[in-house]
């Protein structure tokens, strides 16, 4: 898939270039990012290089993942990143992200969460975005439920972080919770 730029209220959720390298670096250097998140500990210039260079234009080329920098639409400062990942169940995707430590608080993720998942329920035919996080990581589960996730459980081992297997919670956001029709019929359990 060729890359995109979505447009939310006070966002711009653009590909990832190499002029973002240093704010990437600079942001995963917050020690939440790196406990909570797969980015790499310690977190290196050559990681960030990495991610903005290759990866995330990889992920648009082979359609496995849609990284999006998450900058302000008047200042272009980069705020988080967000992912859309492919699942192995067609029309299921997961989402991930994170917020520049400067940036928490003030409801710009939830936005831009909400802007990549009608993106994902109407361009890509998506009928489910899940949303993971370890348990305990209180700040994204608040982000999830803002943006309307309903929260559907534990699972037990349910992720791997930094070669370590840990206890995860898991929420789903459906295209209907969005008042957007689906690709796939849905048939809910009585």
């Amino acid at each position: 898939m060729e890359p995109i730029t979505l447009t939310s209220d006070r966002l711009l959720l653009r590909p990832f270039a190499d002029g973002d390298t240093d704010a990437i670096h600079a942001a995963c250097q917050d020690p939440d990012i790196q406990r909570w998140t797969v980015v790499p500990s310690p977190y290196s210039r050559a990681d960030a290089e990495l991610f903005a260079g290759k990866l995330s234009p990889g992920g648009w080329h082979d359609d496995s993942m849609y990284n999006f920098a998450v900058v302000l639409r008047e200042s272009g400062a980069l705020t988080g990143a967000l992912g859309i990942n492919r699942r192995n169940l067609p029309g299921t995707y997961e989402v991930g992200f994170w917020t520049a430590e400067e940036y928490r608080g003030r409801g710009y993720m939830t936005e831009a969460v909400l802007s990549a998942a009608r993106w994902t329920f109407t361009a890509l035919g998506g009928d489910r975005l899940e949303w993971r996080a370890e348990v305990g990581n209180v700040p994204s589960r608040a982000v999830a439920l803002r943006a309307g996730f309903r929260m559907e459980g534990e699972q037990r081992s349910g992720l791997l972080n930094k070669g370590v297997r840990r206890d995860s919670w898991i929420g789903a956001l459906l295209p209907s919770d969005l008042g957007l029709p689906g690709t796939h019929s849905y048939l809910p359990a009585p």
